[in-house]
């Protein structure tokens, strides 16, 4: 695991991001009801955070540190079980496709998020 790593994922993990906004925002409009749509725009923006985590620190932790190395890859999976979910279950629908079997995958996500900012917290104390 290095900085450059924990970079490289949030900008990609940041470019994703704005692309699937802007599908969001624009093609999915027409597609989807507006509870879905919100659904998405979650995803999205939690997504975004992660992407920002990923990258503050990977210009400031010390990776040495093996509490920053889970913290890196807590948020990592994190994001992309919360995010992914969210985003196949906002599209189900309109895609006619069953996803609800990702229905518990999205708090576990969460949850994993919430344990990378802690590992950030606990190295910061």
């Amino acid at each position: 695991m290095t900085n450059n790593c924990a970079i490289a994922t949030g900008a990609a993990f940041g470019i994703l991001a704005i692309i699937l906004g802007a599908f969001g925002a624009h093609a999915l409009k027409k597609v989807l009801s507006a509870e879905k749509l919100a659904s998405f725009e979650v995803g999205v923006r939690y997504q975004t955070y992660s992407a920002l985590f990923l990258i503050v620190i990977g210009y400031n932790a010390n990776f040495q540190l093996s509490i920053m190395q889970w913290a890196y890859y807590l948020v990592t999976i994190g994001a992309i079980l919360f995010s992914f979910s969210i985003y196949l279950l906002s599209l189900a629908e309109y895609l006619k496709k069953n996803f609800k079997f990702l229905g518990p995958v999205t708090p576990l996500g969460g949850l994993l998020m919430i344990l990378g900012w802690g590992c950030l917290l606990l190295s910061a104390i």
